[in-house]
């Protein structure tokens, strides 16, 4: 998967992907990466539930605006069956989930001095 986005990449399309493993999201080094620790093949969220799945859209669409550098792995905070998702009201606006965990990876890659 990685290896694909990347040549997309290279040819001018933006690539956000998704991943359940985050050790194979590290390694996969795709250049925009979002991790869910959900069950294989629910990366966009359980079946019946649309706010959910348009939830991990809107964090995607935020991720392929707001990478701020290629390898970035990005781990969103929902948790399997213990989520309520409002309604995505604005998609031009950032996830404010995304924008959290971008925090938060942003820090966990800083040097440590």
């Amino acid at each position: 998967m990685g290896l694909l986005a990347r040549e997309m990449e290279r040819s001018g399309l933006t690539t956000v992907s998704l991943a359940l493993v985050k050790e194979v999201a590290e390694a996969a080094r795709a250049p925009r990466m979002l991790y869910l620790h959900w069950p294989f093949g629910h990366a966009l969220g359980e079946p019946g539930k649309p706010e959910q799945q348009r939830a991990v859209l809107h964090d995607m669409l935020s991720m392929a605006r707001r990478a701020p550098r290629p390898g970035l792995v990005v781990q969103l905070p929902y948790r399997w069956r213990r989520e309520t998702y409002p309604p995505v009201t604005d998609w031009q606006a950032d996830s404010e989930a995304f924008t959290a965990a971008l925090r938060a990876a942003e820090r966990a890659s800083e040097p440590r001095s």
